[in-house]
């Protein structure tokens, strides 16, 4: 959950701003990264829901989940040298006291020396036969791992992970080489004029073939880390202080922050193409119809891009080699200037291309809906909603409630008669933007319930009374809906106003953030960054907090998702589940959810596909959980074969056709017929919702809804 949060200075003790005013504007990276150490501890103490002590104990965690993060699978560092870590162990709080960069530019330096040597490591061992009879085998699970007592040992950890991969490509050569022959087959059997060309290569053959696409990818992965700054792994280190406070307070540098804008506002500013990395090459992707890529006319996806002139009258930059963010930033910029791309088209020829900058909406975080006819001969609305995004900056900008309200007048016009709302898989955003949605579906009355560090209790409340939606209403939600989602579904499910389908509990995120900037109160022009701030908890208007516990549905269906640790009560750090009073509501005309649970339960328990997809979930479960897995060729060809006759017990699934009937709004059918993009995935659209087996058990359920 975010919320726009204009920080006032007032709001920090004098202390704060006292010690963030006495900063001279840094000269170097060293002293950059200093500075944004103490504003982040004194963030953090001053201003987070729950300050932890900053001592021993909370430094061994940071410890913990720094090393974690920096070297995951135990593939880069020895043993010794961890030893030499560990001292440290108890003095990270020290260290962030007094922005003390010891630790940070040990292990640092130390990975980048030793991804230099392990790059040669790779080279030597992709450069000589290798062995697949051997009886060796590799450790899955880092838990189970130790680390590399050894070079010798380092140099076998990682000819092991080489051999894992070139296993894993073989088996994709097998993969394609028989999907070629079912083609073919189907070709010959439905004496089709398609001519399908079988590529047969010997088991020798696909040996050199996975191995070069293996050292390929290898050059791509170290080329990659020999371009990350090292700017960029300190706020990896700077996020291992922030999250052991709790789960979503977090470090974004300036570059990060401006990524998550553009997510959370859904909109760049750009020239509406998607830009993609190939083996070194910076490439254009998919573009967006309408932007300003799409109207010159002279771009088309797979060019390559050579160099960018970002401003006018500056010399272009070249790209080529480049990380695809740090060339996206070249092209991202202010609205209305130009930007010239220098392309290398797929002819060979080189071209320049000159552009003006424009607002590109990104239509995947938008609110869409589609009618469904229903087999009673009965109209249904469905809404799906990605993110509760809102544009603070811009009054004119898109948000979450206003397009919900437009999709429902759309939807009311059609006389359909109930509203599915999928909220599955959106992780939250904005808060106001929930009070605004409840609007839409009821009278007002108190949403949610918002608690600060200091213990005082707001109630927010929807102060409307113009719903445009009051009739049957089904939410639809899985373990990955979240924070705003969860408290949505949890007011709600408190009035009575929505039955909540699906995972037999959410997320479980109830907490608040904001952005704080770390050069608010520093003496320098320069960006620090900005840190991602818990300072509020929620609660549904029953007193409940959501956190940990998330919301249960009304008539719970487990998914793929129910079988894996996802939620907040799988974090180390993640902040308790409390309770605090009521808020005064009126649950009118009660929802009889027995009745529509005991019946679902009965067709789900006959439905052979949903018992398959169970089936085929807790058999991924069983793969996810393998610790080791051999590398001698016949017994890993053994095991995919056994994964293979799983898999195609679980084909089925792939064809599903839940049988509902969906037509879109007229706009949308009239775009399509000159929006080739809109068109294509507004049919990938529909393919989605025909393989959905949750969809089709909801339409049953709002069909018995009163």
């Amino acid at each position: 959950m975010f919320k726009k949060f204009k920080l006032n200075r007032l709001l920090f003790f004098a202390p704060l701003v006292t010690l963030m005013f006495c900063f001279n504007a840094p000269q170097n990276d060293d002293e950059k990264m200093q500075t944004i150490m103490i504003s982040v501890k004194n963030t953090l103490s001053y201003l987070h829901y729950s300050p932890k002590p900053i001592n021993d104990a909370y430094s061994a965690d940071v410890y913990d989940k720094y090393m974690e993060m920096i070297d995951p699978g135990k593939r880069f560092f020895l043993q010794s040298e961890v030893d030499e870590f560990s001292k440290h162990r108890t003095k990270l709080d020290d260290y962030l006291n007094r922005g003390d960069l010891t630790f940070y530019k040990l292990t640092v330096d130390k990975l980048y020396d030793r991804t230099a040597e392990i790059e040669k490591y790779s080279q030597e061992i992709l450069s000589k036969p290798i062995n697949f009879e051997e009886n060796d085998e590799l450790i899955l699970e880092p838990k189970l791992k130790k680390y590399p007592q050894n070079q010798e040992e380092l140099k076998n950890e990682w000819k092991k992970f080489i051999k894992y991969n070139i296993l894993q490509e073989i088996e994709t050569l097998n993969a394609k080489e028989e999907t070629q022959r079912e083609k073919k087959d189907s070709v010959n059997r439905l004496k089709l004029k398609d001519t399908i060309k079988l590529e047969i290569l010997t088991p020798a053959q696909k040996q050199v073939k996975a191995t070069e696409e293996v050292k390929d990818l290898m050059t791509s992965m170290f080329k990659r880390f020999q371009k990350r700054k090292k700017m960029d792994w300190f706020s990896v280190y700077m996020n291992a202080y922030t999250e052991v406070f709790d789960p979503h307070t977090n470090y974004f540098s300036p570059q990060d922050k401006e990524d998550f804008d553009v997510n959370f506002v859904g909109k760049v500013i750009g020239i509406g193409a998607t830009i993609q990395e190939s083996k070194g090459k910076i490439k254009i992707g998919t573009l967006v119809v309408g932007a300003p890529a799409w109207k010159s006319k002279q771009i088309s996806e797979g060019d390559e891009i050579l160099k960018v002139q970002s401003k006018k009258g500056e010399e272009p930059i070249n790209v080529t080699g480049m990380l695809v963010d740090e060339a996206v930033r070249f092209i991202r910029g202010e609205k209305g200037t130009e930007v010239v791309l220098t392309l290398k088209k797929k002819d060979g020829t080189i071209k320049e291309v000159k552009m003006i900058r424009e607002e590109v909406a990104i239509e995947d975080t938008f609110a869409r809906s589609i009618i469904i006819n229903g087999a009673n001969g009965k109209k249904y609305g469905f809404i799906n909603l990605p993110s509760f995004n809102a544009d603070f900056e811009d009054a004119k900008g898109r948000n979450a409630s206003d397009d919900i309200k437009a999709e429902l007048i759309k939807l009311k016009a059609q006389k359909v008669e109930g509203i599915i709302l999928d909220l599955r898989n959106n992780g939250g955003g904005s808060l106001t933007e929930v009070v605004d949605i409840m609007g839409l579906f009821m009278n007002n009355g108190p949403v949610v319930q918002v608690k600060d560090g200091n213990g005082r209790v707001q109630v927010m409340r929807n102060k409307q009374n113009d719903p445009i939606w009051t009739g049957p209403l089904v939410i639809m939600q899985n373990e990955l809906s979240a924070s705003a989602s969860e408290i949505l579904a949890g007011a709600m499910k408190d009035y009575g106003r929505a039955v909540i389908v699906g995972s037999p509990n959410s997320f479980g995120k109830g907490t608040v953030q904001t952005f704080v900037e770390l050069n608010r109160f520093l003496n320098s022009t320069d960006d620090f960054g900005s840190l991602k701030l818990t300072i509020q908890k929620f609660y549904r208007i029953n007193g409940k907090s959501t956190q940990l516990k998330g919301v249960e549905s009304d008539i719970p269906m487990k998914d793929v998702f129910s079988y894996e640790e996802i939620g907040e009560r799988f974090d180390n750090y993640a902040l308790p589940w409390d309770q605090v009073n009521s808020s005064s509501f009126t649950v009118n005309n009660p929802i009889n959810v027995a009745d529509l649970a005991k019946n679902s339960q009965s067709r789900m328990a006959q439905n052979k596909f949903y018992q398959l997809l169970l089936e085929s979930a807790q058999w991924r479960e069983k793969l996810d959980k393998e610790e080791k897995i051999s590398l001698n060729l016949k017994d890993f060809e053994t095991v995919m074969k056994t994964r293979k006759a799983q898999i195609d017990k679980f084909k089925p699934l792939i064809k599903y056709n839940n049988g509902l009937n969906f037509a879109l709004h007229a706009d949308e059918v009239a775009r399509g017929k000159t929006d080739e993009v809109f068109a294509k995935k507004s049919e990938n659209w529909m393919k989605n919702l025909k393989r959905d087996i949750y969809l089709q058990e909801t339409v049953n359920i709002i069909s018995e809804l009163k």
